[in-house]
């Protein structure tokens, strides 16, 4: 142990020399064991108590400084961490006086002490201490009582004070010895770096944290047919930034993708990545692929980002509440689980595919029946996987407990979800995508393929006029066959093949349509002399809302009305 041989003279040799540098090593080791400061600290005290004293007490700056820089003298002290002592509980928060002994002490980077209470030398370290903890604890503290105070130095700056107590009546010497001394500075010195690494890390870590906040979306879309729900938890304390995602994207025909990913690693490296493949696969989304066709090009993305060192899982699903499927391809992921109206839950074994990030592989789509009232879970294996429990047990779990909430909203089916994780058991964070299916009733669909001839558009208007009747809304005839009649109009001008027209009524009336061109319409301001170029003005002073996408073969042009109020 440290201090062992304390009272051993400088010129000592052989195996006492080798004890003490063995003990120093293993100590050394542990206070720079951890990358969390309370941890340190923590191992510090073990460290140096009872060994070396028997009692110690660590004050930091406060607030604890950027260390980028020299952030000058200290403004104020807090007490962090005490070890086998109450000194100083009540004065937690001390400030320097200016050119005081303590704003000395620190600027010397210079043991202060050894003193022993009650003695003529101890009067030198009097006033720091009364400084730090007032006169009046000072006064608590008995003759014979040995102090030592040492500087925690960081690699810029002064970051704190040690200090160092042994009691009368200690079993060996009191006072503070050379060696003692000599021991406690290396000490001391090994934990100033250490509490200066934590602190970096903390810096690090936070910096991670927000980068990751502020990359998840903080609002999701409500499409028709759907409900969704999500959740993100980081990892409890001492746990490093992973890099989880979530997202959903709104598609035409009324479908929505739902994405959850999980960037292997943790750092704030992981966090980037994590940002720039969400933001890749919304793009992707955008352009209405195929679920595993959407994982191909993300794992093209990725190798391109270099980011082959940190691969990610991935699951992909598109939702259609109109015919009441949703179709999935996976990346290495957790499988969803999916819940029937009749309350069933089963893990999905679709094809698991290879991570995104190693290139060479292919991905599969699989169709499945989403009929309304299921629901599906997507989440990544923070959920389901603890320092204690194996990944099949907790899948396992999570099934059986969602299969007793399969009728609660798609945020109690995320509490649920949450509910199988262990307390104290998480050093993983964890995002989920929670979507019960309600879809859209084939009543309130209309949907037609038109040739591209110059009858068509007066065609398209007498079929819209007919399902407006149909639905009761003859007040939006008028706008509706006109915008239609414009839509179609550009659409047959482009297209090689048959338009599509889809009229669908939820709480507010839209209209797509489609062609096999890929060049997307732009509103422009006619001149007087133009005849062409009115059409998008026409549609953007009816409509409520309008705009295209770009799909894989082509395009969709919609628009959207909100219905009339009910008398």
């Amino acid at each position: 142990m440290v201090g062992a041989q304390r009272a051993a003279p400088a010129r000592e040799e052989g195996p006492g020399l080798a004890e003490r540098l063995g003990c120093l090593d293993a100590a050394t080791r542990r206070i720079n064991g951890s990358l969390d400061l309370r941890t340190t600290l923590r191992d510090l005290g073990r460290v140096l108590v009872p060994v070396l004293a028997d009692a110690m007490v660590v004050h930091l700056r406060d607030p604890l400084p950027a260390l980028d820089r020299d952030p000058g003298p200290p403004t104020a002290l807090r007490l962090h961490h005490g070890h086998g002592t109450r000194l100083g509980r009540r004065a937690r928060l001390c400030r320097p006086a200016p050119d005081g002994p303590l704003a000395r002490a620190l600027a010397d980077r210079a043991p202060y002490g050894p003193v022993v209470l009650g003695t003529p030398g101890a009067e030198r370290l009097r006033p720091l201490l009364a400084e730090l903890y007032g006169a009046r604890t000072l006064g608590r503290l008995p003759a014979g009582t040995a102090l030592l105070a040492l500087p925690l130095r960081g690699r810029r700056a002064v970051l704190g004070l040690l200090l160092l107590i042994r009691r009368p009546g200690r079993a060996g010497l009191v006072r503070f010895e050379p060696e003692d001394t000599a021991t406690a500075r290396h000490l001391a010195t090994q934990a100033g770096l250490a509490v200066d690494t934590a602190l970096r890390y903390a810096r690090e870590f936070e910096t991670a944290r927000e980068l990751q906040r502020r990359m998840l979306p903080t609002h999701l879309p409500q499409p028709h047919g759907v409900r969704l729900a999500h959740r993100y938890l980081p990892g409890e304390s001492g746990a490093q930034v992973g890099g989880d995602w979530y997202d959903s994207v709104e598609l035409p025909g009324n479908r929505v993708a739902l994405i959850v990913g999980d960037v292997m690693g943790h750092s704030l490296t992981s966090a980037a990545v994590m940002g720039q493949l969400r933001t890749s696969a919304q793009t992707l989304a955008g352009l209405d692929l195929p679920p595993h066709e959407v994982l191909y090009h993300l794992d093209e993305q990725a190798r391109h980002l270099g980011a082959e060192q940190h691969l990610a899982t991935c699951v992909y699903a598109v939702y259609d509440p109109i015919a009441n499927r949703v179709v999935l391809a996976n990346a290495g992921h957790v499988p969803p689980v999916l819940i029937g109206p009749d309350g069933d839950a089963e893990l999905l074994e679709l094809p698991p595919g290879a991570p995104i990030g190693v290139g060479g592989v292919d991905f599969s789509s699989t169709e499945l029946a989403a009929p309304p009232g299921s629901a599906m879970l997507l989440f990544t294996d923070g959920l389901v996987e603890t320092r204690r429990r194996p990944l099949t047990t907790g899948l396992e779990l999570l099934r059986a407990r969602l299969a007793v909430a399969h009728r609660h909203s798609p945020e109690h089916l995320c509490q649920d979800a949450l509910r199988v994780l262990p307390p104290g058991d998480r050093a993983d964070d964890i995002a989920l995508l929670a979507a019960v299916f309600d879809g859209i009733p084939a009543g309130d669909v209309a949907y037609w393929y038109l040739q591209p001839r110059r009858e068509t558009p007066g065609r398209a208007r007498r079929l819209a006029a007919h399902a407006l009747r149909r639905w009761g809304l003859e007040q939006l005839s008028e706008s509706t066959e006109l915008m239609v009649s414009e839509l179609v109009t550009n659409a047959i001008r482009h297209a090689t093949r048959p338009v599509t027209l889809r009229l669908v009524r939820t709480s507010r009336l839209r209209c797509e349509v489609g062609d096999d061109s890929p060049a997307l319409p732009r509103a422009r301001r006619a001149g007087p002399e133009d005849e062409h170029g009115r059409g998008l003005q026409i549609v953007a002073r009816c409509a409520d809302e309008w705009g295209a996408t770009r799909l894989g073969a082509g395009k969709v042009v919609w628009f959207e009305q909100r219905l009339p109020a009910r008398r």
